[in-house]
């Protein structure tokens, strides 16, 4: 099965806490965390179609700037989630620029910024380039389930989590179904291979009836060819399977709340990305810092049930070989391997 997400920790196991997912068949990225981005290309930032925001300690949102710089005189909507308080961070960032000649840009970037509370509520507002980045459109929004997005391909959905005395968001990204395409197949029904799948997978996700149809252009002999089919003809030709999940957790601290909630989040992950900030021998430290240590991340991991774990946001205490033992300690509480952020 050729996967639909392909997540990359962008910074490692060491550094700032982002997880960028390439949507591949959607044409566009997901950005889990928005601390330093700058290892990314700015290609792949234009990608960027919505950003989940775990908490705004600095490691976590410093990133803002850069990807507002980015994407600054460009016709694109970036949607931003975030807990409580987002709205006020977002708008005293754009208020810190000078903004005289935004009206001379023939695009209009803006920024739809929605916060959460991890209780089925929210806020949302928008920010538009030519309108000097001011506060507009302000309503409140229910989230049921905690879904913040959801669409035929994917949803992504969120739990609220302790980090010592202030709230932290986790997030899980979940394929609705996966659909494959077997070319051997669309051959034989005398079809090719082309970007007109795409319309197609989507059709099967929004469980479209057997009569939908969709016209197929291609070249073929240097002539110009076309073709109706439906939903029905292309059915020996697909396959439907269970979707990727992707689940995201950093910086909380070690309770039985926080890990019940995060196994009930990341349940049946294909991937876990969790933080594993200390080693054993300085769990009174993570404590303190309201961290969670190798041996919880990997106790999580494997209550959760998920294929892989892979252990992130190290404290910068440990380098070399103590990197290695770290992880090693997130493996054996799992109860399998884990998997590198490289």
């Amino acid at each position: 099965m050729r996967p639909t997400f392909h997540p990359t920790l962008v910074n490692g196991s060491a550094g700032d806490p982002v997880l960028f997912v390439d949507c591949l068949f959607e044409q566009r990225a997901l950005l889990f965390d928005l601390g330093d981005i700058q290892a990314l290309p700015p290609r792949k930032l234009l990608r960027i179609s919505h950003v989940f925001v775990s908490h705004a300690h600095m490691d976590h949102f410093i990133g803002f700037d850069w990807l507002l710089r980015i994407l600054l005189g460009r016709e694109k909507d970036l949607q931003l989630f975030g807990l409580p308080g987002l709205l006020a961070q977002v708008e005293h960032k754009l208020r810190a620029y000078t903004w005289n000649l935004v009206h001379n840009y023939l695009s209009n970037f803006t920024l739809r910024v929605t916060e959460v509370d991890g209780n089925g509520a929210g806020r949302r507002a928008s920010f538009r380039c030519r309108s000097a980045f001011h506060r507009e459109d302000e309503a409140s929004l229910l989230c049921p389930e905690n879904v913040l997005l959801h669409e035929p391909a994917m949803q992504v959905r969120c739990t609220l989590l302790d980090h010592g005395g202030i709230p932290c968001l986790a997030y899980a990204l979940e394929e609705q179904a996966h659909v494959n395409v077997w070319k051997n197949r669309l051959q034989e029904l005398g079809l090719p291979v082309g970007a007109w799948l795409r319309d197609v997978k989507q059709a099967v996700l929004r469980y479209e009836p057997e009569q939908w149809q969709i016209q197929v252009a291609w070249r073929e002999d240097g002539a110009q060819r076309e073709r109706l089919v439906s939903l029905a003809e292309l059915k020996s030709a697909l396959r439907i399977v269970p979707g990727q999940k992707i689940a995201y957790v950093t910086d909380v601290a070690w309770h039985q709340d926080n890990v019940a909630h995060i196994v009930e989040l990341a349940r049946d992950a294909d991937l876990l990305y969790i933080e594993a900030a200390f080693m054993e021998r300085d769990a009174e430290h993570g404590q303190r810092k309201f961290h969670l240590t190798a041996r919880p991340a990997g106790e999580i991991a494997r209550a959760a049930h998920v294929g892989s774990v892979i252990p992130m946001h190290f404290s910068p205490r440990y380098v070399g070989e103590d990197r290695a033992l770290l992880r090693a300690e997130v493996e054996a509480a799992f109860g399998g391997a884990s998997m590198t952020a490289f």
